[in-house]
């Protein structure tokens, strides 16, 4: 991985680990964010993760822009050989697929899709080798997916399946944005899923929709009163596929204040998931269940 270091005016620093998303690249931007945190450099005001990158704002009348980017080339030494390990959660997370409303959505902007007369599962499945919706439905809730940055829009998350490269769903991007989304439909672009925390336009496939708030900056849903933003990079997700009646009902336990999405503490260790995939995904499901 070749680090690419450039300046935003005078007062940010961009720092793209790698030009692809990988893990690796991931926890090495997550070693170097972190310790930017730990180290509490005078003068930096604000830390802003991404997939494979992050961008540091700071205040070049406290450190200048050369010293700040030393500050950083020192780090990135140190993060090539910190420990590539986390203490985190899974977390399950409801999914009606192949709803009536981001279907209804969809269908109002086929001219924008690369296939008009589908649907955004129907192509999704054809063009990544399934027979059908059903068989890509499968594959994209059967493993966990990493939450490898938050934001774009507030509460965002970007999602990375945790499987083999060749194994990856890949769908691309509508071919003009949809001037419309709706709230909480989890989408697909490139090789991440999402999960579109407020309504508005969007350009991601559409394959379902979540009953679980992941964002109120009033902070009334229950489990969101601590902070308005429900993921953190670092947080591993498996998708529930659920029915319509299973959906209404979370939606009333929602409004009531008596959801808890079904979580359990895990510790990730990249250097053994690259060793056994599928053994490490195993275990990770096991601590949900067990929760």
């Amino acid at each position: 991985m070749k680090t690419r270091y450039s300046f935003g005016g005078d007062e940010h620093i961009f720092v793209e680990v790698d030009e692809e998303m990988s893990l690796d690249a991931f926890f090495k931007s997550l070693s170097i964010t972190g310790a930017v945190a730990d180290l509490n450099i005078n003068g930096v005001t604000e830390i802003c993760p991404a997939n494979a990158s992050f961008q540091i704002k700071f205040d070049p009348d406290v450190i200048s822009p050369d010293d700040m980017l030393n500050e950083l080339k020192k780090l990135e030494s140190a993060a090539e050989s910190s420990e590539k390990r986390i203490a985190t959660r899974i977390v399950e997370i409801p999914v009606f697929y192949n709803d009536p409303w981001t279907h209804e959505t969809l269908m109002r902007f086929r001219e924008r899709h690369q296939d008009p007369d589908g649907t955004d599962l129907d192509y999704a499945a054809r063009i990544n080798g399934f027979d059908s919706a059903e068989g890509f439905i499968e594959a994209h809730h059967s493993n966990p997916w990493f939450v490898s940055m938050v934001g774009f829009v507030s509460g965002l998350p970007f999602l990375y399946q945790l499987v083999e490269r060749e194994r990856q769903l890949q769908v691309p991007k509508y071919l003009r944005p949809r001037t419309d989304t709706p709230k909480l439909t989890v989408g697909y672009g490139g090789c991440f899923s999402c999960i579109y925390s407020v309504r508005g336009a969007g350009g991601y496939q559409m394959f379902g929709i979540t009953p679980m708030p992941i964002y109120d900056p009033e902070q009334k849903v229950s489990y969101l009163k601590d902070f308005m933003v429900f993921f953190k990079p670092g947080d591993i997700v498996k998708w529930k596929p659920i029915d319509r009646a299973e959906y209404d009902r979370i939606l009333e336990q929602v409004e009531a204040g008596t959801y808890e999405p079904k979580t359990a503490k895990v510790d990730f260790d990249l250097e053994a998931f690259n060793a056994d995939i599928d053994g490490t995904n195993r275990k990770l499901m096991e601590a949900l269940n067990g929760a």
